[in-house]
């Protein structure tokens, strides 16, 4: 599970209004049937036009000032394994997000309880994912692109005069096998879809509470804080650690999927902050979540010849090894840590 809360986008594509986040998010839709379409959903509605959600969102922004984020996004993208445990089913992924949204609501920190109830949000599912610029696959690929795309010009010089073409196209044909990325035996380019199950939410989230009479930033500093304010004693804070950990027990409750120790949020945070207990870990797990846990980590690129049995065989060299590829899997979500 990957879940990214960034505020809106003060530049010139994002300034003021959440027109132009929202009809990004309708792009899906553009190539897609009518009965195929994914709508815009709120706690309680199903089907919420992308006129509403504009109206609402942009009308709810009462004594901001023009620097402040009007909304905030939240992308969630379930792990590969989490969308196969649930048949990548769009209404399960519904039930979900009203679901984590009540965690959400639940780790502010304020002088009254934050219920969903005060949260004015919208949600949309989106099924396709296309390769960036800066991933792996695209950046090990780009000596072949590069190659290819310089013979494409010399046949275009030579389609205008004289040269041997077919010699060209035979040379572009085996750097196009040779290239170490594919899919379907195509090489792999930027802004090509994605294979396998690539569901994934994203969340328009106003900073206004539902009254819009309150303010409620997920982007704070602080998790649990007293201020004081005219006076008075004034609790503020967002608890992001407290959020992920109940999303993800959230998910595991509502679907009884059962969840591998490399897959979760403590994980995760063991590894950025501690390594070496991290691994200790690993290799201390039950023979059988163990070898759940090193399959996850080969399907996400990780390529572990011997897998350790105990800690006295994590040498620093596997050590070495094993940290590399965890921070690939961490930073393509493929495992969801």
């Amino acid at each position: 599970m990957y879940i990214a809360i960034t505020p809106q986008q003060m530049n010139i594509n994002y300034k003021g209004s959440v027109r132009d986040f929202v009809n990004y998010l309708e792009k899906e839709n553009e190539e897609q049937n009518e009965e195929l379409q994914e709508y815009f959903f709120d706690q309680y509605h199903d089907r919420v036009s992308s006129h509403e959600v504009i109206a609402e969102i942009d009308g709810n922004t009462a004594k901001l000032s023009k620097k402040d984020p009007k909304f905030y996004s939240l992308v969630v993208s379930p792990s590969p394994s989490e969308l196969r445990h649930i048949g990548n089913n769009p209404e399960q992924l519904r039930i979900f997000v009203r679901e984590l949204m009540k965690d959400y609501a639940n780790s502010f920190y304020r002088d009254r309880t934050v219920t969903v109830d005060d949260i004015k949000y919208y949600a949309k599912i989106e099924h396709e994912r296309t390769f960036k610029g800066t991933e792996k696959k695209i950046k090990e690929n780009q000596p072949y692109a590069n190659k290819i795309l310089i013979l494409k010009n010399e046949i275009r010089k030579i389609q205008r005069g004289r040269g041997n073409i077919k010699k060209l196209e035979r040379e572009i044909a085996k750097l196009e096998k040779e290239a170490p990325h594919k899919i379907n035996g195509k090489r792999i380019v930027q802004g090509m879809k994605k294979e396998g199950f690539q569901s994934h939410i994203h969340i328009i989230v106003s900073r206004k509470d539902i009254t819009n009479s309150h303010s409620l930033s997920p982007n704070t500093k602080f998790k649990e804080s007293i201020t004081i304010l005219n006076g008075k004693e004034v609790k503020q804070g967002f608890n992001r650690d407290k959020f992920y950990k109940a999303v993800e027990k959230t998910f595991d409750k509502t679907f009884g999927y059962k969840r591998n120790f490399v897959e979760s949020y403590q994980a995760r945070n063991m590894f950025i902050k501690d390594p070496k207990k991290f691994f200790a870990m690993l290799v201390g797990l039950p023979t059988t979540q163990k070898q759940i846990a090193f399959k996850m980590l080969h399907k996400s690129g990780l390529n572990i010849p011997i897998i350790p049995a105990n800690k006295a065989q994590l040498t620093f060299k596997a050590f070495m090894k094993l940290k590399k590829g965890v921070e690939v899997a961490i930073r393509s979500g493929s495992i969801g840590i």
